[in-house]
């Protein structure tokens, strides 16, 4: 593959990004595989889908706490060695609810306590990971690519990893699922330690509590004063807050509407994987950003009407046939959002901004299961999936609304950075 290839896999000929790639893929895998056995092991000691909401809240939670700190941190320190700590430490929490199980000692509240653990691990690692691509794929017009390509990674270990998880699950029990993922973590942590990264980031680590607060604050602005950015954030906390959910009340789903076992529950989730898995690899095919704006309102009307479809399925095959539809919009929804705003942000606001961005797709989807697992208990879980469902597409509507104006602000960012050229007709941005 060659400078200025259209190849859908082109990032990979950038060396420490085909490393990270290959690491990664594996280690999430056993990430899937961890949340399945985690979702299951509470939903069978507690049957409540209360209870489930209250878990996913204690893992994500985190991000919405500490994401816009994190993001200093990953601005001011080294991001390579950021991420080698963030993932040797996420390795220790898997390891820590594998010996637990093994033990016997593992119940409900534990889990949330190391769920919370990993959440504060996910804070930092999160935007360092989003931050650093940039600084594997040395030629940026292949950035749109690997962010894509990042998107398939992650979902193509999602199709993969519930339906390991389910049937580890159930052949085996929980804490081999804990184990497996423990060990996952070693081919992640081998790629990042075989690259040879340039020193690109300064660590800053003086200025005591004022600078640091200062750093916060001019990421805050960029972030809520752009009205791209604020845009995209918004769109991404509310596909977030109000889609996520779903997932968390998929056991309840499996068990009680569909009348399945935790085999189910993985096919579920792997069927969800295996249409975001499509819509990555047609993010990865499109040669330029540009575009991505109507995509972005096409995905969040979508899932918000795949979501609603989903909510009434009575049967396996049926639900079999929506997930993919479901994952395909959210997947182009997120991934597009994080294009746009990796492509339209200065490198000296990267970290701050992929941390909010991170807060804004992670941080709001605690608060969602919240919500959601309060709801199911009252008005049925397939009636609160239908209402998300509802407000997904008044999402989709409100930012088709909002696009012109992004468009006139985002061309001269694209002029000046060579995606599009000056004399480009100004409406065909962000289409």
């Amino acid at each position: 593959m060659s400078p200025g290839s259209t190849h859908p896999l082109r990032a990979l000929r950038h060396r420490n990004y085909r490393l990270f790639f290959s690491g990664q893929t594996v280690s999430l895998v056993g990430t899937w595989v961890t949340r399945i056995a985690t979702s299951w092991f509470v939903y069978r000691l507690t049957g409540s889908a209360w209870m489930l909401g209250l878990v996913s809240f204690f893992s994500l939670v985190p991000t919405l706490l500490f994401g816009p700190a994190a993001g200093v941190l990953v601005d001011r320190w080294d991001r390579h060695r950021l991420l080698v700590i963030t993932q040797v430490l996420s390795m220790a929490q898997s390891a820590a609810l594998a010996g637990l199980a093994f033990a016997g000692l593992l119940d409900v509240p534990g889990v949330m306590l190391l769920m919370f653990a990993q959440g504060v691990i996910n804070a930092i690692d999160t935007p360092a990971r989003q931050a650093l691509v940039v600084q594997m794929v040395e030629d940026r017009a292949d950035l749109p690519n690997a962010i894509a390509l990042n998107s398939s990674m992650f979902n193509g270990s999602r199709l993969a990893g519930p339906a390991i998880g389910g049937a580890l699950v159930a052949t085996a029990g929980e804490a081999w699922c804990f184990a497996l993922d423990a060990l996952s973590y070693v081919a992640v942590i081998a790629s990042l330690m075989l690259m040879r990264m340039p020193r690109t980031v300064s660590e800053r680590r003086g200025g005591g509590p004022a600078a640091f607060m200062g750093e916060l604050r001019e990421g805050l602005r960029y972030a809520f004063g752009f009205a791209p950015a604020r845009a995209l954030l918004t769109v991404v906390a509310l596909v977030s807050m109000l889609g996520m959910p779903y997932t968390v009340l998929m056991p309840d789903i499996a068990a009680r509407v569909l009348g399945g076992g935790p085999g189910t529950l993985g096919w579920l989730m792997a069927a969800a994987g295996g249409g975001a898995l499509t819509g990555a690899g047609y993010l990865a095919s499109r040669r330029s950003v540009v575009g991505l704006g109507r995509v972005i309102v096409i995905g969040a009307t979508g899932f918000g009407l795949a979501l609603t479809a989903f909510a009434f399925v009575r049967s396996f095959t049926l639900a079999m046939v929506v997930l993919p539809f479901v994952g395909a919009m959210l997947l182009v929804t997120s991934s597009s959002c994080n294009t746009v705003l990796q492509t339209i942000l200065p490198e000296a606001l990267r970290g701050r901004v992929m941390a909010l961005y991170s807060t804004a797709f992670l941080g709001s989807a605690p608060i969602g299961s919240l919500i959601a697992g309060a709801l199911a208990s009252r008005i049925g879980t397939q009636w609160t999936i239908a209402a998300c469902g509802v407000g997904c597409m008044l999402t989709g509507a409100w930012i088709g609304r909002t696009l012109p104006q992004i468009r006139r602000l985002v061309r001269p960012i694209y002029i000046e950075n060579g995606i599009i050229p000056a004399n480009e007709v100004p409406a065909s941005v962000a289409r």
